[in-house]
């Protein structure tokens, strides 16, 4: 079946006005995403006095560009961020590196109780994290490292469930005949995993690192949870601690505003530069053949 040409495509193609109406729906939707986005943006422009008043101000009078210099001052920003990129990077490196090997372990290699231990990979994605919180904070409390970064992204490498069988999914669409062919050459099967399933499963490894680095870049929990000292707080959980101790009307919502700001950016700029290799492997994945 032609997935381009679908009853409701040909519903809507039936009538010209109808082309009209659905451009409405999608820029009325766009609307609703945009405005607390713009309204963060407004607000990290105006003066301070400007962000509690009633009714709201949209334009400030006077576009305080300074106020993302101060907020740097004004905040540990550089260190947030710094921990921040950290943990994300890391994780999403790590998230691919382990899950890729794990899913080419479930798709070439023939071992023993391979489809029951998939199976119970599987099943892991059915327990919340909250279950596991206090048996990892265990685990990590006897290994010393509460209080720093590595319970963030050291987990990573050892694979997620959803990410292995995504991945494993996306390897068995792979022609076995390329691998085996190396093997008459006498590649071993990492040399088969980094020089044939590797560079054809590009796209399906982008889709993971990206999600991975969204993850990490705005996971709460985790922080709130392992992590002790401010110099080691991440942008999310940085932002909250200052709204907590400066809660109610004093508080400097410009500041804060202009840290959110600039904190969404680079996931922002991270989905143009990468937009055509990220929709090239949503694409890819929605092609997988279970």
């Amino acid at each position: 079946m032609d997935t381009s040409v679908t009853p409701f495509s040909n519903t809507f193609r039936q009538h010209r006005w109808t082309v009209g109406v659905v451009h409405v729906l999608l820029v009325t939707g766009s609307l609703v995403f945009l405005f607390p986005l713009m309204w963060m943006l407004s607000t990290s422009l105006k003066p301070l006095e400007e962000t509690m008043t009633l009714p709201p101000v949209w334009v400030p009078s006077t576009w305080q560009w300074q106020n993302y210099a101060d907020t740097v001052r004004y905040l540990p920003f550089l260190r947030y961020t710094l921990n921040t990129v950290t943990i994300a990077v890391l994780a999403a490196l790590g998230t691919v590196a382990s899950s890729a090997l794990v899913a080419f372990s479930f798709t070439r290699l023939e071992w023993p109780g391979r489809r029951i231990l998939f199976a119970l990979t599987l099943a892991t994605m059915m327990v919340p994290f909250p279950v596991l919180m206090v048996p990892l904070y265990g685990v990590f409390r006897n290994l010393g490292w509460i209080g720093t970064l590595r319970p963030l992204w050291v987990p990573s490498f050892f694979g997620g469930a959803f990410n292995i069988f995504l991945l494993r999914q996306f390897f068995m669409r792979i022609p076995r005949h390329l691998a085996e062919a190396m093997t008459l050459d006498g590649a071993s099967e990492l040399v088969i995993f980094w020089k044939v399933y590797v560079p054809l499963a590009r796209p399906a490894l982008a889709v993971v690192a990206f999600f991975q680095f969204i993850y990490s870049w705005n996971d709460f929990l985790g922080p709130l949870l392992y992590l002790l000292a401010q110099d080691t707080f991440t942008l999310p959980l940085g932002l909250q601690a200052y709204q907590g101790q400066m809660a109610g009307a004093g508080a400097a919502w410009h500041f804060l505003m202009a840290a959110s700001v600039m904190t969404t950016l680079p996931i922002v700029v991270l989905f143009f530069f990468l937009q055509r290799s990220f929709l090239q492997g949503i694409t890819v994945m929605q092609s997988v053949e279970s």
